[in-house]
């Protein structure tokens, strides 16, 4: 692929006013969301309730791309179309998620790896054959009494960049996402500490891998309090830390940024990006966008409930959380416009 389709891709994925769709579910864990609605997990089921949010009319002016799992690349709509053609025909990048999964870190007790290096450059291009033009692999970063180790950091560094490099050789856009993870009861200056020591880490081990940061994107989690900490941060104090460690640690060659949600709710998390636009607008050398799975399907997937008379309304919602979320990429979103759309 040539070198300026990679970084015309890339910024494709960051354009103004779009996000990503986080769609990548493996079969387990899209297992848990379907059980929450009372819908057996099935392939069949599994490939109707993407079908509903990749059909969904006008998407594409609020979605940039969608990272598919493995099992959904392959599958077709209701009328014969596959997936990626159909992401296509909307101007919707297909995406894939290639890592298979973190696995228990050898002499670190409850610290993750994630795994999938092997054999990743036959599957990255198949899947580049099979229509995909940009790819993810995510890491995740623990905060507890003894974690994260500087092993974790440094070997989750080195597998995000092997696999970057590994994809722009084959083609497709790498999306790198180191997760710190929300759980625990820690303070946001500790996760803002543990955020600035993994991005540095990162970039560290992409320069060595010679990944060209013009040809990806990062996809973070913001600064948070732990889910169990008894003072959270506000919507302020965690955009003010979040572009603090951005503007430290990421080169400005990066074509853009698109955050995770990382078990924020829907709400919360538009919130989060927007302020972060609103305040920081013109400053930073890259486009702040979103790339989320739960915060912006949670809605359509209540909505569903796995009954095909359920399409229309939980389309109409999947819409309103992309068009909220593209508005926070301007710093537009508030929550009168959520309000006007319950009363609608």
């Amino acid at each position: 692929m040539a070198i300026q389709s990679l970084e015309s891709v890339a910024k494709a994925m960051v354009a103004p006013g779009k996000g990503i769709l986080a769609a990548d579910e493996s079969t387990g864990t899209i297992e848990r969301r379907l059980a929450g609605i009372k819908v057996a997990n099935t392939e069949e089921n599994r490939r109707a309730y993407r079908d509903l949010l990749f059909s969904a009319k006008d998407l594409g002016q609020y979605i940039s791309g969608v990272i598919l799992y493995d099992e959904t690349i392959r599958q077709k709509s209701a009328d014969g179309t596959p997936f990626v053609e159909l992401l296509a025909k909307n101007g919707i990048l297909p995406g894939i998620k290639v890592d298979t999964g973190a696995k228990d870190l050898a002499f670190c007790p409850g610290e993750k790896m994630t795994e999938g290096l092997d054999n990743l450059a036959k599957r990255c291009a198949e899947y580049r054959k099979m229509g995909a033009r940009f790819a993810k692999w995510r890491a995740v970063i623990t905060i507890g009494a003894d974690a994260p180790t500087s092993t974790c950091i440094a070997a989750n560094a080195h597998a995000l960049a092997r696999y970057a490099a590994i994809c722009q050789e084959a083609g497709l856009v790498p999306i790198v996402e180191p997760e710190v993870l929300m759980d625990g009861n820690h303070i946001v200056h500790r996760c803002e500490e543990v955020t600035e020591w993994t991005l540095n880490a990162v970039y560290e081990a992409l320069y060595l891998n010679r990944v060209v940061l013009e040809r990806s994107a990062l996809k973070p989690s913001m600064v948070l309090s732990g889910k169990d900490c008894p003072e959270q941060a506000d919507v302020e104090e965690v955009a003010e830390r979040t572009v603090r460690v951005l503007k430290r640690c990421v080169p400005a060659a990066v074509a853009g940024i698109v955050f995770l949600s990382g078990g924020q709710s829907d709400e919360l998390a538009t919130e989060h990006l927007n302020a972060m636009n609103r305040k920081y607008a013109g400053e930073l050398p890259w486009p702040l966008s979103f790339s989320y799975g739960r915060a912006l399907q949670q809605p359509a997937l209540k909505a569903w409930k796995g009954s095909p008379a359920n399409v229309a309304t939980a389309q109409a919602a999947l819409l309103h959380r992309a068009r909220m979320n593209g508005l926070a990429c301007a710093g537009r979103y508030s929550g009168e416009l959520e309000r006007q759309a319950l009363a609608a």
